[in-house]
This record gives C-alpha cells, sequence and structure tokens, in this order.
C-alpha cells in the first residue's frame, strides 16, 4: 500500500509535459499544473492563434494568462523530495508522441515495453505481465514496440499475414492462398525468411568482408598520410635550410663584391684626387708666375728690367702628363656586367633543376590513377600554354604570334648561335617543360607536319636517328598529312585512322604514362594512345616537311 501511495504522489507532482517533477510549478485557470518553462513554451506556440489551452484538459483561455509561482505547492514537492520522492521511473513513464503506447491502457497510456506478434498488441510493463506468466501466452512471440503491427494484417481478409507468395513476391494471409493467389507458389512466412536470412547472412559476410578491406585501405592511407606528411615536413625543413645556406653564400659574394668596389674606388679616388691637388697647386703657381711676369713688363727701368727678368722668368717643372690616364667612361661597369652574367647562369641552372624539383614533387600528385577525360571540356582543365623556344628553332623556320606560330621559309633567319638549335632537321621545341597531366592543341596547314613529344636530351644535329622526330627512343610523333595519319616511335611507323582534322589535341599524364592524340573538330576522335613510362621530363615539338607550312599552339584560355 506504501509504494502504491509513492506511486501516486509520484504522478500528482509530475508534470503533464515534461513527465518529470514539476520545477517553479504554477497552476493555470483550469487548475491543472506545470513547470513554468513548459507551459510558457507551450503557450509560445499558441501565440500565432492568441488563443491558449490546457495540455491536459484542452480548456481555452482569452487572453493569455498571467503564471505566477504556485509557492505552496512548490514546498510542497521540496518537502516530498526530502521523504524520498522522485521522478517517475523510465518504465512507467507516459506516452509521448514519437513512443508506442500501450494498447491496454486507458486514460492516459504508458509506454509500451514489448509488441506481441501473436495478439497484435503493444503492452507496458504491467499489462505484458500475463504473457511472462501465464502459459496460454507462452508461444506467443514478443518483439521491441512497433507501431506498425497492422502491416502485418492483410487489409483483404483481416488475417495475420503468415505465408509469402514466391509468385508476386509479397505476403499475404491462408484465405489470400486459396482465393487471388490459388495456384501460385507459396510457402510460410517462416520458410522464406529462413532463405532469406540465409542470403543475408551471406549479403552481411560480403559487406563485413569489404568492410575490413576498406578498412585495411584506410589505414594504408592513413600510413600514407602520414608519411606524406611527414616526408613534406622533412623536405621543407631540409629545403629551407639550404636555401638559408644559398642565401648566405649569396650574401657573403653580394658583400665580398660591395667591399672590393668599394676598396677599388677609394684607391682610385685617391689617386685622382692626389693628382688634383698637385695640378691644382701647379695652377696656383702659374698664377703667381704669370702676376709676376706682368709687373715686370710694366717696369720702366731697362736695367732693372734685365736684372730680374732670369729670376722671374723661371718656371718649376710641370706636372707629367703621362700620369693622368684618364680612362674612358667605363669603370665599374665591367664588374656589373659579371654580375650579371653570374645571374643569368643561376637562372639557367634554377631553370634546369627547378624541372627537376617539379617533376619530383608531381610524383606525390596522386595515389589513385586519374581517368583521362571523356569531353573536351574535361580536357581543357589541363590546357597547356606552349610558346616555342627561338633557341631550339631550325633557321628556316620563323616564329611569329608570340613564339606560338611556326612557318617553314625559303630564306635563313637571323638566329645566333645556340647549341639547343637543330641544325640538320626543320623541327622546334616548345620552351616550357611538361609534368603532371597537360592538354594543348596544334592547328597546322599546309602538306604535313609532326606534332611530336620529346626529351630534352634529343641530339640537336649529327645522326638523322637521334635528332629526328620520331625515330628514336626519345620522342613520340604523330604524323598528320592531308589524307592520312601516321604515329612513329623509335622508327616504327604505324598507320592510324580516324577523322580529318587540322587540329590535334594532344593530352599527356607523365606521371599515368599515358599520352593520347586525338582530332579536334566538332567532337574529339582519339586517333592513338600511348601507355609507358617516362623517365624525364617532356617538350612539346613540331617537324615540318615541305616550304610554306604552318603549326601554331593555340591559346586555349
Amino acid at each position: 500500500m506504501e509504494q502504491k501511495g509513492v506511486q501516486l504522489n509520484q504522478e500528482t507532482f509530475s508534470c503533464l509535459i515534461c513527465l518529470d517533477l514539476l520545477k517553479d510549478p504554477v497552476t493555470v485557470p483550469c487548475g491543472h499544473s506545470y513547470c513554468m518553462t513548459c507551459i510558457k513554451t507551450h503557450w509560445d506556440v499558441e501565440d500565432q492563434k492568441h488563443i491558449y489551452s490546457c495540455p491536459q484538459c484542452r480548456e481555452t483561455f482569452i487572453p493569455r494568462p498571467v503564471l505566477v509561482k504556485n509557492t505552496v505547492l512548490a514546498a510542497l514537492i521540496e518537502e516530498l523530495k526530502k521523504t524520498g520522492l522522485q521522478a517517475a521511473p523510465a518504465d512507467h513513464c507516459y506516452a509521448g508522441p514519437e513512443d508506442v503506447a500501450c494498447d491496454v491502457c486507458t486514460g492516459r497510456k504508458l509506454k509500451a515495453l514489448k509488441s506481441c506478434l501473436v495478439c497484435l498488441v503493444s503492452y507496458c510493463e504491467k499489462h505484458l505481465q500475463p504473457h511472462y506468466e501465464s502459459p496460454t501466452f507462452r508461444k506467443h512471440k514478443l518483439v521491441e514496440p512497433s507501431k506498425k503491427l497492422q502491416d502485418i494484417i492483410c487489409s483483404r481478409h483481416d488475417e495475420v499475414m503468415k505465408m509469402f507468395c514466391c509468385t508476386d513476391q509479397q505476403c499475404i494471409c491462408y484465405l489470400c492462398s486459396v482465393d487471388e493467389h490459388k495456384g501460385h507458389d507459396t510457402v510460410s512466412a517462416a520458410a522464406e525468411r529462413t532463405e532469406r536470412q540465409r542470403e543475408l547472412e551471406g549479403s552481411r559476410q560480403k559487406i563485413q568482408q569489404r568492410i575490413q578491406n576498406r578498412e585495411k585501405d584506410v589505414k594504408v592511407l592513413q600510413q600514407e598520410l602520414e608519411t606524406i606528411n611527414g616526408s613534406a615536413d622533412k623536405a621543407v625543413e631540409d629545403s629551407e635550410k639550404i636555401f638559408t645556406e644559398l642565401i648566405r653564400l649569396l650574401e657573403e659574394r653580394r658583400s665580398e663584391v660591395k667591399q672590393q668596389i668599394i676598396s677599388q674606388q677609394e684607391t682610385e679616388v685617391s689617386r685622382v684626387k692626389e693628382l688634383q691637388e698637385k695640378l691644382e697647386q701647379e695652377i696656383t703657381e702659374l698664377k703667381r708666375k704669370d702676376a709676376d711676369l706682368k709687373q715686370l713688363s710694366h717696369t720702366q727701368d731697362h736695367t732693372q728690367f734685365l736684372h730680374n727678368y732670369p729670376s722671374v722668368s723661371a718656371l718649376s717643372e710641370p706636372t707629367d702628363s703621362s700620369s693622368i690616364n684618364i680612362r674612358p667612361l667605363r669603370y665599374f661597369e665591367d664588374v656589373t656586367a659579371a654580375v650579371a652574367e653570374l645571374r643569368d647562369k643561376l637562372q639557367d641552372i634554377l631553370r634546369e633543376k627547378w624541372t627537376n624539383i617539379s617533376l619530383v614533387l608531381t610524383e606525390v600528385d596522386v595515389l589513385l590513377p586519374q581517368p583521362e577525360p571523356k569531353t573536351r571540356a574535361g580536357f581543357l582543365q589541363y590546357s597547356q600554354e606552349i610558346t616555342l623556344d627561338p633557341n631550339t628553332a631550325h633557321t628556316r623556320l620563323l616564329l611569329s604570334e608570340g613564339n606560338r606560330k611556326a612557318t617553314v621559309m625559303r630564306q635563313q633567319q637571323s638566329y645566333s648561335s645556340h647549341p639547343d638549335r637543330f641544325t640538320d632537321c626543320r623541327q622546334v621545341l616548345s620552351r616550357e617543360s611538361l609534368t603532371g597531366r597537360c592538354y594543348w592543341e596544334v592547328e597546322w596547314s599546309g602538306t604535313g607536319v609532326s606534332v611530336a613529344v620529346t626529351y630534352k636530351n634529343i641530339s640537336r644535329a649529327g645522326e638523322w636517328n637521334k635528332c629526328v622526330f620520331g625515330l628514336n627512343n626519345k620522342s613520340w610523333t604523330l604524323d598528320c598529312q592531308q589524307n592520312s595519319y601516321y604515329f612513329r616511335y623509335n622508327k616504327i611507323k604505324t598507320p592510324v585512322s580516324g577523322p580529318q582534322s587540322s587540329r590535334v589535341g594532344v593530352y599527356l599524364d607523365h606521371r599515368a604514362g599515358v599520352l593520347s592524340f586525338y582530332s579536334v573538330s566538332e567532337t574529339m576522335t582519339l586517333l592513338h594512345r600511348v601507355q609507358t613510362t617516362f623517365t624525364q621530363p617532356l617538350y612539346a615539338g613540331i617537324r615540318f616537311y615541305d616550304f610554306e607550312n604552318t603549326a601554331e599552339f593555340c591559346k586555349l584560355k
């Protein structure tokens, strides 16, 4: 009896909104009590209607009642707490909107603890007891509370669907099997469940195996990330030290050059000033001598004139003019030229070595292979601006359009001598080195050209097979003629079929070792693809057949 009294007190002093003991209790005009925060929140929602109701009895109030704390009820709750009153246990909580309610409870329903698949009823703890105590219910199947018990009831016959129609792949009741599903392949729902359960377990095993595989992959990638980050941090640290050392060396050389210039400046200035002082002293002496001679020239007494003339007319030895070495106005210009030459050499070295550094960096570009684009828009993501290097152009090639276009001329062009120049074949290389993923297009005209990619160390003169694009293992070409295409590599010539076009697209994935040539018009058609391993940075190149032929690297951005 005492326990029931405590339970009654718990329900009496619980908020009907939050189902917990009242906090700052207030009583609304109809007499029901709530936590002040709970009822305020409830009425805030009803503000738009300007009609306020009691959540329990639904009585409405206009205007919104003023809430005042029920001090008597609050004091009573505090006293009851001291004697052991607590919130109702979770098992006895009332069902909320998201909960499954007990189908047996009358009035305000409690949360269901289980649902019975035989009774098709959900029970709270109190009403579930017969299923545990009475032998009648021992074979009933209890599951977690479910709101979908009606889903297993046949809407046509109001019977539990305990069978499965394999023909129609749906659950049916016994009456369905002898009615609309008569003659169909039917089994018990339990048998079908067993079969599907077996399939499910097989699927789960596959999924679990895939999960394990993917978890291993994730671990590998995580290790890869740690390696990459560690290696990158170490590379940054080491490169910073190296660059700092280089900067220090340059600073030392700069300081030495500066000190040498200043020292030489001081020596030259001292020499010039010393000569300048001698000359100024000589000028002063000469001016004084000139004044004496002038005064002597006005002497009226001939005897006096002749007497003084020897001493006044005597001149001192002049400063040796050969010691005044007036150089051309080029004192330290040679130093500037030498420093400029050093700068140019350093730039060349840095440019060449930077290509190697860039190539190494691109090796870390991706862990997984990147698919080749399918559309021209996809290729244009990797568009590379190409300009031609005048130092490599054969003397019959005229470069124009900002060194993007080359034309075969009958007259020799006035190029300076350069070790990178092709001397025996009408070829030219790009200025830019190509690594990573790149795409470019070449527009050509005339009888034919070879669109090439090559290593920079291809020969520039000498044996034909060593310097012509496509005739060695350092270059790959697509020979474009008016009615045909050919692919060449290492002297092997392969016919290529495809639509004729005056524009050729070239796609390079250096890391993946992919080189593709495309015919570009309204659509792109693959002409030839190479799969290999590139060991050096590549350069774009053009080789020409006849005079007046042209090729231009297109602007794609």
